[in-house]
């Protein structure tokens, strides 16, 4: 990345291919460049690209592959993943990244419809959501229930026609004899029946035994009254003065939140993550009604709470689900934790198939993270993944907690302690925090933690963010990344001095933060070359893209992810024919076919001695399955010294190879199932069930969350700190610096 810029070909109108090996491949469609720096802001780049083919701005969705990783596509959604994806690739000079729409191109002489927020795209099918009675109301309504929702303004109209959906709702009430199912339903045929006619109505004298609705204008005779039929729940329209004196049609319509809600209903079954402007820019389109963002927002709102059930009342679900997960996945574990006052504090969840997996075909390798939530009542998600023999994420074990503290990672750790009963030494990739190696200290005595490389690297940076340049910042970084995977002391070594003779305070800053604990030559277990927990931010962002949802139905969602998981990785491996899995035989193939210029001088029982083409000479020692180059301890796989010497005395090469990496293993970590579960509100019944657990505390803020990470007080504004761009010193500009004087 020259300069501190990205080259960035942008790939549309082409399909993708899986090969053989499980890897993707683009071909056909058309390609356009552009340039991406660390100030590119996401909206700028979705924009230019949608103008580069006449795309709609809020159909489009941007993937690009992984350097190492050409199987999975990664969504670029955010700011903050326009600045992951420059850092995967800031030793490449460009990068493909593939724009797909779900509508065609816009002709050239199309208006532009409003920005809208970007959608993010979401890995998984559409989220089922748990059926909520039909009599249920939310329980703290968050926007006017009537707030109005005008048309556009009638000099705009003029001329038009209404569209044909408006249209079909004149007709939603006929007259005298008409039979509804429910008074919900009678209620939301009058909504559209009155938006459709351009009036205002009125309930008078109505309540669970009958339906009585007036025209608001005064003296008006419009009416009908629809009693309940005995013991159904219909109603049937008995009497009804369907003539209007109050000039019907030249009234601006207005509807409830709950009509907003009924419209944009259907579309979140199928879209969970609809946008508010996206239904502003729909509404408007289809039904020719002007909403603000607030109003768009609030129909979301009462929609999805139909569609999934109230935030607060899921809470109280919570033990069921708990009984439920025991009951219909045996060997599972699922654990709640309530405070004094019966609130929330934290869950945990283990699914047998998942425990099984790890513990007879994964490495005894753990990566820690975690995400926010987004729901009502906030929550962190506290993970903890493993990966299978193809470098896939397996998700081991998961929990909800209140808020993020080290009290809440000590009892994860507690709980997943409880589940594993495996013999063998784990190793933690997760953060450097001392009371996170305290907790891994005192719950896993004997196990190997191991500093996520990810988060040293951002210490590192905001450690000497202004004292040093941006270049030297990264060439920095470049030598602290080949410290850390330097296989021996040697190499390790050679990339500390060279950041000793750039910055002595990077030095000892790096010395300061325990290499021992990160750094391939020094580190004591076994992480198989993966030093960062990121490998867990598909995951991470996936649930990050999720809307907010109560926390039964994010549980349900995430089971339904792992039991897709483990289908299609379960049918992926019955068409895979070699030994090893795919990844990790492209791999050996690679060191096979290194391995033939290697030349095998000496040997002394299992001892061989082999000399690559620059005279270099590496010991290979077969029945420990070591070589003095460590890439074969490092990585699990024979290294180019290790295959040379096993060809050399005509053993086979796969019986060299650590099981975990075998097709066999594979298919051993993915051959438990997870069952379904029973929907919650059919076991208990809502009016019937005792209080159990309220929702926590901690309530979510009104409004957007705040980016600014402290308070500024009324009068003070935010100073950006000078540099002059000739000395590089901080406090003054290039104008002002006196050596250019």
């Amino acid at each position: 990345m020259a300069n501190g810029k990205l080259i960035v070909v942008c790939q549309s109108g082409g399909k993708f291919t899986t090969n053989a090996d499980g890897t993707l491949s683009y071909s056909g469609g058309d390609a356009h460049a552009t340039s991406l720096t660390l100030n590119t802001k996401f909206d700028d780049f979705k924009s230019e690209i949608s103008d580069m083919w006449k795309y709609d701005l809020h159909s489009l969705s941007i993937k690009y592959l992984l350097p190492n990783n050409k199987r999975t596509l990664i969504t670029i959604s955010t700011d903050r993943d326009i600045l992951r994806f420059l850092e995967f690739h800031e030793d490449s000079a460009s990068a493909d990244v593939y724009v797909m729409t779900s509508s065609p191109p816009a002709p050239s002489d199309a208006t532009s419809l409003p920005c809208s927020r970007s959608s993010h795209t979401m890995p998984n099918g559409p989220v089922s959501p748990i059926d909520a009675p039909t009599d249920y109301l939310p329980d703290e309504p968050i926007f006017p229930v009537d707030a109005p929702m005008d048309f556009l303004p009638d000099a705009e109209d003029a001329g038009k026609q209404k569209t044909p959906q408006i249209s079909s709702w004149k007709s939603c009430i006929t007259g005298v004899g008409q039979t509804f199912n429910t008074r919900r339903e009678l209620h939301e045929a009058l909504d559209k029946f009155s938006l459709a006619h351009g009036f205002h109505y009125t309930l008078k004298n109505s309540d669970g035994r009958r339906f009585c609705a007036r025209c608001k204008a005064e003296g008006c005779p419009w009416f009908f009254i629809a009693p309940k039929l005995s013991t159904t729940k219909l109603f049937r329209i008995k009497k009804m003065n369907d003539t209007h004196t109050c000039g019907v049609g030249s009234i601006r319509a207005s509807a409830s939140r709950k009509l907003v809600a009924s419209i944009v209903k259907e579309k979140l079954r199928d879209t969970p993550t609809y946008k508010p402007q996206e239904i502003i820019d729909d509404i408007r389109r289809d039904l020719g009604i002007e909403l603000n963002y607030a109003q768009a927002y609030g129909g979301i709102a009462a929609a999805l709470e139909e569609l999934q059930g109230s935030h607060r009342t899921a809470y109280n679900l919570l033990p069921l689900l708990c009984e439920k997960i025991l009951e219909t996945n045996p060997g599972s574990a699922a654990i709640l934790n309530t405070k004094e006052d019966l609130s929330f504090h934290r869950i945990f969840v283990a699914f047998h198939a998942s425990l099984y997996g790890f513990q007879n075909g994964c490495r005894p390798l753990l990566f820690l993270d975690c995400t926010s939530l987004k729901s009502k009542y906030r929550g962190e998600l506290f993970i903890a993944t493993a990966l299978d023999g193809n470098d896939g994420i397996f998700l081991v074990a998961f929990a909800i907690v209140d808020v993020l503290s080290d009290d809440n990672w000590h009892w994860f750790l507690e709980q997943l302690k409880t589940v594993l009963s495996i013999s063998p030494e784990i190793t933690f990739v997760a953060d450097m925090k001392k009371e996170m190696s305290e907790s891994l200290s005192l719950v896993f005595p004997n196990c190997f933690h191991g500093y996520c490389l990810h988060q040293l690297t951002e210490s590192l940076k905001r450690k000497f963010k202004g004292s040093l340049t941006l270049e030297v910042v990264r060439v920095l970084i470049s030598e602290f990344h080949g410290a850390a995977y330097a296989p021996t002391a040697e190499g390790f070594k050679k990339c500390i001095e060279t950041i000793k003779n750039i910055s002595p305070e990077a030095y000892e800053w790096v010395l300061q933060t325990e290499p021992e604990h990160w750094a391939n030559a020094f580190f004591k277990g076994a992480r198989y070359n993966h030093l960062k927990s990121s490998v867990t931010e598909s995951f991470c962002d996936w649930v990050s893209d999720l809307p907010a949802m109560p926390i039964t139905q994010v549980i349900e969602t995430i089971r339904r992810k792992l039991m897709e998981f483990i289908y299609t990785r379960k049918m992926d491996s019955d068409q895979w024919s070699s030994n090893l899995t795919p990844s990790a035989e492209e791999n050996l193939q690679r060191s096979l076919v290194n391995s033939r210029s290697l030349e095998v001088v000496l040997s002394h029982s299992s001892c061989f001695k082999v000399r690559d083409t620059l005279d270099m000479i590496n010991v290979v020692n077969l029945e420990n399955w070591d070589c003095s180059c460590r890439e074969w301890q490092i990585n699990g796989l024979p290294c180019l010294h290790a295959v040379a010497v096993i060809e050399h005395v005509g053993k086979n090469v796969y019986d060299y190879c650590y099981r975990y990496f075998t097709t066999e293993a594979f298919k051993v970590t993915y051959s438990e199932s997870i069952n379904p579960i029973p929907p919650l509100d059919r076991c208990m019944k809502r009016e019937s069930s005792p209080v159990l657990v309220h929702p926590p505390c901690v309530t979510r803020p009104v409004g957007r969350p705040k980016e600014r990470k402290y308070a500024l007080k009324s009068n003070q504004a935010v100073k950006r700190t000078l540099q002059c761009s000739k000395c590089k010193k901080l406090g003054h500009n290039k104008r002002k610096c006196k050596q250019s004087a």
